[in-house]
């Protein structure tokens, strides 16, 4: 009898959500998905991802799965392309987590949940960091010692390059030009902002971790490294404690006093709540910021593109960034919904044709 296994299920597990696509193998048509936000959060009867996923499956035929595709945020230098995920390389994969904290160890959990709840269906590891292979020295490089880099491989590395890479071969099909200059800024819990020609990455926010770059839902972003040090002395902090305290409790919910989520931050605004609105207008600017740097980098810009759960639905935040940007020559803004259930899925076939 012909196999019935004809299905691809995408596991996107984000640092307090889950998303879930399943896909048609020779079409990439979706049959099936959905998310569940705010894992983990107060009032959410949802407490941890293995739970999300048991809940998702009930909803797919999962006699029909062929394989899993999972969403892997760091693959070092080692992962450049999709692999399959075995006991090394899920080995390999949490040796990696103390680089992606908050993200690491939730993909984890998702494949470990996915080998016990479907063990007859193989699973495939996309990750984030891939898409900034193109990457050159001057981007990548930290002005540290080089032996640093060589030895113990600290760069910038960039994330959610999967969706980057979606959102920019798509609006390069909009805008009918194979040499664009992009700049995508894919903004929610966690937040980057990539610059790309051609469709190539040349620079990006995120670093050595996610913790660079724009503040985030409770990431601080870029600060003075002596800020770090201070920190440590004051509140007395073991390094493990040190990056937890900047992973976990800094960012928006720092700046509003308490609220990660955009949407609480906003409705605060509108109540005239100082914190909130200043919350916003740091974050406006930080993104401005980055967006006119890439601009000079790229030497120009064809199209600007908002993507992800602030990049799509916070208008306000997207008419704060535009103001700063007056400046700059005509460029086209896009909004494009974020997809990289289906792109880890076109990119898993690479594995399983």
């Amino acid at each position: 009898m012909p196999s019935t296994r004809r299905n691809v299920l995408v596991i996107n597990c984000g640092s307090s959500s889950l998303k879930f696509e399943l896909f048609d193998k020779s079409s990439l048509k979706t049959l099936s998905g959905g998310m569940i936000d705010r894992i983990g959060i107060k009032n959410c009867r949802i407490k941890n991802h293995t739970e999300a996923i048991k809940f998702a499956l009930k909803k797919l035929p999962v006699k029909e799965i062929a394989f899993v595709a999972h969403r892997v945020v760091h693959g070092g230098e080692k992962y450049s392309k999709p692999v399959n995920l075995n006991d090394k390389t899920i080995k390999e994969i949490a040796k990696l987590s103390s680089l992606a904290p908050l993200h690491n160890p939730i993909n984890l959990e998702g494949i470990l949940a996915c080998k016990k709840l479907l063990p007859g269906a193989p699973q495939v590891a996309v990750f984030d960091t891939a898409f900034y292979s193109t990457l050159s020295p001057k981007a990548y490089l930290y002005a540290i010692p080089h032996d640093l880099y060589e030895k113990h491989h600290i760069r910038r590395y960039g994330f959610h390059g999967t969706n980057h890479k979606y959102v920019t071969e798509k609006a390069i099909k909009m805008l009918k030009k194979k040499n664009a200059k992009i700049i995508s800024c894919h903004l929610g819990n966690g937040s980057s902002i990539t610059a790309s020609l051609g469709g190539k990455a040349v620079d990006t926010s995120m670093g050595f971790t996610p913790l660079e770059g724009i503040p985030m839902g409770t990431r601080c972003g870029s600060i003075d490294p002596a800020v770090v040090i201070k920190i440590q002395e004051l509140k007395k902090l073991s390094p493990q404690k040190t990056k937890d305290f900047l992973n976990n409790e800094c960012g928006l919910k720092a700046l509003s006093h308490g609220f990660s989520d955009m949407r609480d931050i906003y409705h605060r605004s509108l109540k005239k709540d100082k914190n909130a609105i200043q919350a916003m207008e740091i974050f406006s600017y930080q993104i401005a910021k980055h967006i006119g740097a890439y601009a000079a980098s790229l030497n120009g810009l064809d199209a600007l593109i908002f993507t992800g759960g602030i990049g799509e639905n916070a208008f306000y935040i997207r008419k704060k960034v535009c103001e700063y940007l007056k400046h700059l020559k005509r460029f086209h803004v896009f909004v494009i919904k974020a997809n990289e259930e289906y792109q880890i899925a076109k990119d898993s076939l690479t594995l399983f044709p």
